[in-house]
């Protein structure tokens, strides 16, 4: 059996361990990533390390950091509470909201898991306020980055499109810009529909006091299951513990509300140094491009320096198990790079002689690694394969270019891609095992569907 084989076949076995007995996948997967690469791979620690995703290690931690010491001192709140204002009371439009929120971010320049960083914490906590499914914010956050992700002046397109000029093959900068925004345009309808669109449409306007009416005797959709309903009794289901906890919004003291009408939380000196610091959080990232995890690290210590009381439990509040989970997988997703594993396969792929199969399984290979990995750096793989056969005059290099864009895009709703994370680790208040395997399961369909329906949309008609 050849050391790819193997590698992949133990990667389906730290699949189902961690699904049949609920141990932490991450943990397994360090395990595997030390076992393959001493006994398969011949690698030394510094070679299995070398796929230990740091980066994404400090923009979970400096993420959730900073959010839990929004949370926890009432920012959060205010901010659902100047959304619902902004809409005039219309939570439907919310989700709406932030899928245009984050495709304007990547639009204009800035890395998708930059936009998601930003957006997710905010959105999921409007979830949570609201009863709506954090599977549909979460997911139109995500869809909403990668609608924005291939314009012409985005981090995405301008790879994608050098890498087309590179390799000399004809492309389309305004078509792939218009084939992605579609498609997750499309993805997003469809998920408002399933996960309770319909429902929110139905509540009509609510003033923006109403929030949390679970604690009041409301009911709605439940916020860590999207089935769920409210009782009334004030509590919540405490995230990966099987208790409860009190709902956020029955705690707050009256004297922090606004005024006899309700209108909201007031503003406080820590509030207001919050919203400072998660504007700076956007300036430095879209404005001076400095990493998002270390500025967010920055400014927590900031902020838990001169408020040490509301951010004493924030560092308990860090998505620690996800952290663990993310990183142990991509470390082994690392190994198998490493290796040679995903090459390997792409090249076998390649090399089929008819080009319309070849063209579908391309897209699958593109869609499966890229829901672990790197989302830029498999497409800048998979298109130099994509030559021999573009070549060739039966695969138009348009729709080909395009339909690999998508497939290696619209699965970072995977919550072992760095957007998928992101979403995991943001949200407040919620089983995050149960959302784990929300998003892995909604994964799955993406990986399964949308490659097929990309090469039979855009590969299949010759395009280009």
């Amino acid at each position: 059996m050849s050391p790819e084989l193997i590698s992949i076949l133990v990667l389906v076995v730290v699949f189902v361990i961690a699904t049949t007995r609920s141990v932490n996948m991450g943990a397994l997967a360090f395990a595997a990533a030390f076992g393959v690469g001493t006994l398969v791979a011949d690698l030394d620690a510094d070679g299995i390390f070398a796929g230990f995703p740091g980066d994404l290690f400090v923009v979970l931690v400096g993420v959730t950091y900073l959010f839990a010491i929004a949370r926890a001192n009432g920012t959060t709140d205010w901010l659902v509470h100047a959304a619902v204002r902004l809409v005039r009371g219309r939570v439907a439009l919310i989700p709406w909201v932030m899928f245009a929120l984050t495709g304007a971010l990547t639009a204009i320049g800035a890395v998708s898991p930059a936009a998601v960083a930003i957006v997710a914490p905010i959105a999921l906590s409007f979830a949570t306020r609201y009863s709506i499914s954090p599977l549909l914010m979460g997911t139109m956050v995500v869809h909403g980055a990668q609608a924005g992700g291939f314009s012409p002046i985005s981090i995405y397109g301008s790879i994608v499109n050098g890498i087309v000029e590179r390799e000399k093959l004809p492309g389309s900068e305004v078509g792939l810009f218009l084939v992605s925004l579609v498609a997750n345009l499309l993805i997003a309808a469809v998920l408002f529909a399933l996960l309770g669109g319909r429902k929110l449409w139905a509540r009509g306007a609510v003033p923006p006091e109403a929030g949390g009416a679970l604690g009041k005797g409301g009911t709605g959709t439940g916020a860590g299951t999207g089935t769920g309903t409210g009782t009334g009794t004030g509590t919540r289901t405490s995230a990966g513990t099987g208790g409860t906890a009190p709902a956020a919004v029955a705690v707050r003291p009256a004297q922090e509300t606004g005024g006899a009408e309700g209108t909201g939380v007031r503003l406080n000196p820590s509030r207001v140094a919050t919203l400072v610091a998660l504007v700076a959080l956007v300036v430095a990232v879209l404005g001076f491009d400095l990493d998002a995890g270390l500025t967010a690290v920055t400014l927590a210590v900031v902020l838990s320096t001169a408020w040490p009381d509301d951010s004493r439990r924030a560092v308990g509040e860090i998505a620690w198990s996800t952290v663990l989970l993310i990183c142990g997988v991509l470390t082994y997703v690392g190994v198998l790079e490493e290796m040679g594993t995903i090459t390997w396969a792409g090249e076998g792929v390649g090399g089929i002689g008819v080009p319309l199969l070849a063209a579908v399984l391309l897209c699958y290979i593109g869609a499966i690694v890229s829901a672990f990995a790197s989302s830029v750096g498999i497409m800048g793989a998979l298109i130099p394969l994509a030559v021999p056969f573009l070549a060739q005059g039966e695969i138009g290099a348009v729709g080909m270019i395009a339909a690999l864009a998508v497939s290696a895009t619209v699965v970072d709703v995977s919550p072992f891609s760095t957007n998928g994370a992101l979403v995991l680790a943001a949200a407040p208040d919620v089983d995050r095992d149960r959302f784990f395997r929300q998003l892995m399961i909604y994964g799955g369909i993406v990986v399964a569907a949308v490659p097929a329906l990309a090469w039979l949309v855009l590969v299949v008609p010759g395009f280009g």
